[in-house]
């Protein structure tokens, strides 16, 4: 006989209902709407009065004087409430927050945002949107697929493109670099990575890119088992491009040694620089050479919306993939990104049918999964900010607003060149302009280089202002980077007044404490 207890009609009785006080004004849902209001009350009251008392882009903390704050936090021992709790976030997160509506914030490739996304937030948060699955979205899952159309359309692709949202730039690079390795992989040897693997000659792949482009190719290379050395860095030409001519040497050069050239990366918008390399020249190498053309447009993309410099992308419509960056130049909050394709059956190379997920039957009935073409599965709704930014104010909006921050960079780079103690190094094509502070030409490098080290974290810990640091040539430089449409050029005069005077007080600093060593005596033999 079996020693398992017998079933009796008690163990298939209705469980207890659970005490509906413990999800009281926990859970968003019907019955709680007015405590979430009530709460996202208190919470916009919250960033009313931070907003309305913020005059500067920082707080200057120190890391380790914010961590003191965090030292004795018990996680373990919850607030008394909404309202206490959005007070101790307003001093450990908004006191010291970083501003990026600020006029004088300049720094990273940060914009402010537009409040038909911040709405979008709220929404998308509230109903926790999955869009893998149809049956997790509905028609979240069009609105995606119609702004990868759009954005398609707007690049100059055909009716054969495609494309997913993703996490941003990083992402978008590493799955167009997956893209390209699986692609030759087939073409070369019908080889199928993603069902075997690496084929044995992969080691021998190598992807062209600018030596000022993004550092997620390389990560990229990496993850992908082929390693940093399988990315070639081409140098650039003086206004910061790739020198085509530097790039037909290099793929030469790899083919000399045995290698194989797999992509090329355009980038249109390096980081550091703005600078847009030449698509067309290098799209016809590409194809040439059998190469899969990737442009790397997570800050140029704003360009698809200009009226006015929509000709610096010429040639993107080219490209096997592109990437784009909602989240910089559309003015959207972070993440909102995607990877568009030329060939949606390039796509196929990310897909896996999950039966309880995504089975073929569904693909084969038309119904759409997007998790058959990306490297997420459990996805954000991100797709919704760009939506409801575009159906309140239109894509031209947005273009002139990017216009804006373009024409904002051409009069700071007039202004810091005509400035006799500023050295720029570079005419922008986008919003970023590198330059240093030089008030004496005698000056050696290392000192500039600590002197420019120095304004920046004065100004950083100042909170008055905030700037860029980058590396030239194995130099020390500050950088501006323009996102925001409402910085004018009185703010950049009142940025570059406090990094010379900062820059002034710390050659006057570094003066009197030499003075102040004792001075070396002679030994007289």
């Amino acid at each position: 006989m079996s020693d398992q207890p017998a079933f009796s009609s008690t163990s298939l009785t209705t469980p207890p209902s659970p005490d509906a006080s413990k999800t009281e004004h926990l859970l968003f849902k019907t019955s709680n709407l007015t405590h979430y209001r009530s709460s996202l009350l208190q919470g916009l009251e919250l960033i009313e009065t931070r907003m309305k008392t913020v005059n500067r882009p920082f707080s200057g903390i120190l890391p380790r004087e914010l961590a003191r704050q965090f030292e004795n936090l018990d996680l373990d021992r919850p607030c008394t409430g909404i309202t206490e709790a959005l007070a101790e976030l307003d001093r450990l997160y908004l006191e010291d927050a970083v501003y990026f509506h600020h006029p004088h914030y300049t720094a990273h490739l940060n914009c402010p945002v537009t409040i038909p996304a911040i709405t979008a937030e709220l929404i998308q948060a509230s109903f926790n949107t999955s869009v893998d699955t149809w049956d997790q979205s509905g028609g979240a899952t069009f609105i995606e697929q119609r702004l990868i159309d759009w954005t398609a359309g707007r690049i100059g692709f055909g009716g054969d493109a495609d494309g997913v949202f993703t996490s941003g730039g990083t992402q978008s690079n590493l799955m167009a670099m997956l893209l390209a390795r699986d692609n030759l992989s087939q073409h070369l040897w019908q080889h199928s990575t993603r069902e075997r693997g690496l084929h044995p000659d992969a080691h021998r792949f190598r992807i062209f890119c600018s030596e000022v482009s993004h550092f997620s190719i390389q990560k990229a290379a990496a993850l992908l088992g082929l390693g940093y050395d399988a990315v070639v860095p081409v140098p650039f030409d003086d206004y910061y491009r790739m020198d085509v001519s530097a790039l037909i040497q290099a793929v030469e050069t790899t083919r000399t040694q045995g290698l194989l050239p797999l992509a090329v990366v355009a980038t249109a918008g390096t980081t550091d620089f703005g600078s847009i390399d030449p698509v067309t020249p290098i799209a016809e190498i590409s194809r040439r050479e059998g190469m899969w053309l990737h442009v790397d447009a997570a800050y140029g993309c704003g360009l698809l919306t200009s009226s006015r410099h929509r000709h610096l992308l010429q040639g993107i419509e080219q490209a096997d993939s592109v990437t784009v960056d909602y989240h910089k130049s559309f003015l959207q909050p972070v993440s909102c990104s995607a990877l568009l394709v030329g060939n949606r059956h390039n796509l196929g190379c990310v897909t896996w049918h999950a039966e309880y997920l995504n089975p073929l039957c569904q693909r084969e009935e038309g119904t759409p999964n997007l998790v058959d073409k990306s490297l997420q599965t459990t996805r954000r709704f991100d797709a919704l900010k760009l939506w409801l930014t575009l159906r309140t104010h239109g894509p031209e909006r947005l273009g002139d607003a990017f216009d804006q921050v373009i024409h904002l960079a051409r009069q700071a780079y007039l202004l810091l060149l005509s400035d006799n103690d500023i050295e720029i190094l570079h005419q922008p094509q986008l919003s970023t302009l590198v330059f240093r502070y030089r008030p004496d030409m005698a000056m050696s490098e290392p000192a500039l280089d600590q002197l420019n080290q120095s304004i920046r974290k004065a100004l950083m810990r100042s909170g008055e202002a905030m700037v860029a640091a980058t590396r030239v040539h194995n130099r020390q430089y500050l950088k501006f980077t323009l996102l925001n449409p409402d910085t004018g050029i009185r703010d950049i005069q009142a940025v570059l007044r406090l990094i010379k005077r900062h820059g002034a007080e710390a050659r006057s600093a570094s003066s009197n404490e030499s003075t102040l060593q004792p001075k070396e005596v002679a030994h007289v033999g």
